[in-house]
């Protein structure tokens, strides 16, 4: 089986312009076939015998005839590679064309393979589709940065790993458990590979992450590969064999109506910035609301003497109007800042600033019962006065708390808190309070 090139054209003497087709010919025993490729050369720089430019050609790049030449010689070793004894013109043709356009003989398989999107482009299309909120998708990419990470880290500590990549389809459950390690330890790396955090920076310095913390960060992971399967974007379910624990949380901590009465009731004229920050706290307490709704609350929302809103977390897929009536602490503390610039229902500041406020009214205050709480890191107990753990966080608590106390139904508070319907959360609220704690003990007297 011999395969050549030639020409089917000719041209005069000193014709440098015209273009002749470079076609193939096939020869084996009885065949002989021919076909056109998509290469051209002038007839006047042809060589038969080379198979491309002869060699004094004026005015032709050296890159030229050599790519010429690499074309011809290509075309020859795919017609001969693939060559069987039922090859026809029609073959022929196919082989060429094979040549010239590639991609129109590439298998889905192969597509797919040079398409695949990274991990780190995988996510970005996860929070592009699928619908979070905005403090979720903050989360999501905090997550990310820190697989980005992760892949930094693996090529710069383990031996032959230098190409590292997260591959969506090699994903394992010690993959996994590798990842868990580093999330756990990263606080240590900052310093260890400086190089590491200024290519995948983060705005605040890597703290030592607790064991809830970590199960939020792979509860996140595993919501991104459920929806990489079901988006047919990979087959791989490596968190089948990958079992993530339930969060530990104590008995929440809130403060009493007492202790809150005490707290509002407090001079606190000479820390004004204190003092604002203070009347918010006793305010969100008053309507039960997470920060972040707080926080995107206008004047807008106080409506016929009650504050409406839609919370966060229940805006995607079952919005619910929340309406909780204004009391007349809540409304004093409206009016006493009706005239603060903006819009913003009250004068907020950072959330960051908000709660160190909030522990500097509480310790002014002398709020300082001491509790039991898990610390976050160790899981231990730990005891602590209440203007170290007091927070945004806990205002909510209270006002869920103190109702909780008179009214035991979960979906009566769910209405005024936020709380979707069934809500596990009010289980941890169901700790009998130290008042009716002593009337049980006083029985056995």
């Amino acid at each position: 089986m011999k395969v050549s090139a030639f020409l089917r054209k000719t041209a005069k003497k000193n014709d440098t312009d015209s273009q002749a087709t470079i076609y193939f010919r096939l020869r084996d025993k009885n065949k002989d076939f021919k076909s056109a490729s998509e290469l051209t050369i002038n007839p006047n720089h042809w060589s038969p015998e080379k198979q491309g430019y002869k060699d004094r050609v004026a005015l032709i790049s050296d890159e030229v005839k050599m790519k010429l030449r690499n074309d011809i010689q290509s075309i020859i070793s795919l017609i001969t590679q693939n060559y069987t004894e039922d090859a026809d013109a029609e073959w022929l043709s196919e082989m060429i064309d094979r040549y010239h356009h590639p991609d129109k003989y590439k298998t889905q398989e192969e597509v797919e393979a040079e398409t695949k999107l990274t991990f780190g482009q995988l996510m970005d299309d996860f929070l592009l589709k699928h619908k979070l909120s905005e403090v979720r998708q903050k989360n999501f990419r905090v997550v990310k940065r820190a697989l980005l990470r992760y892949e930094l880290y693996v090529r710069a500590t383990k031996r032959g790993q230098k190409s590292f990549v997260l591959d969506i389809d090699n994903v394992t459950p010690d993959t996994l458990q590798d990842i868990w390690d580093f999330f756990e330890n990263e606080h240590k790396y900052y310093e260890l590979y400086p190089a590491i955090y200024e290519q995948i920076t983060e705005k605040r310095i890597p703290k030592p992450r607790g064991r809830n913390t970590l199960i939020d960060c792979f509860c996140r992971i595993r919501t991104f590969f459920l929806w990489c399967y079901e988006k047919k974007k990979t087959a791989n379910r490596p968190f089948d064999n990958f079992r993530i624990e339930e969060c530990t949380y104590g008995t929440p901590v809130y403060i009493t109506l007492e202790e809150r009465d005490k707290l509002y009731e407090k001079d606190l004229s000479a820390h004004k910035q204190v003092e604002i920050q203070r009347d918010i706290f006793v305010f969100q307490s008053l309507i039960g609301c997470r920060v972040g709704d707080l926080y995107r609350m206008t004047k807008q929302n106080v409506i016929n003497g009650a504050i409406e809103y839609i919370p966060r977390k229940t805006k995607e897929g079952n919005p619910v109007t929340v309406r909780v009536p204004l009391n007349d602490k809540a409304k004093a503390i409206l009016e006493k800042y009706k005239d603060h610039e903006g819009n913003k229902l009250l004068p907020f500041i950072s959330e960051q600033k908000y709660n160190d406020a909030i522990k500097k009214a509480f310790e002014l205050a002398e709020v300082n019962r001491i509790v039991t709480i898990l610390d976050p890191l160790t899981n231990e107990e730990v005891k602590k006065p209440l203007y170290e753990v007091a927070s945004s966080h806990m205002a909510w608590r209270t006002f869920i708390g103190n109702i909780y106390k008179k009214v035991k139904d979960p979906n009566l508070i769910g209405a005024l808190s936020g709380h979707k319907e069934g809500s596990k959360a009010f289980s941890r609220y169901r700790e009998i309070d130290e008042e009716m704690k002593k009337e049980l003990v006083n029985l056995l007297d």
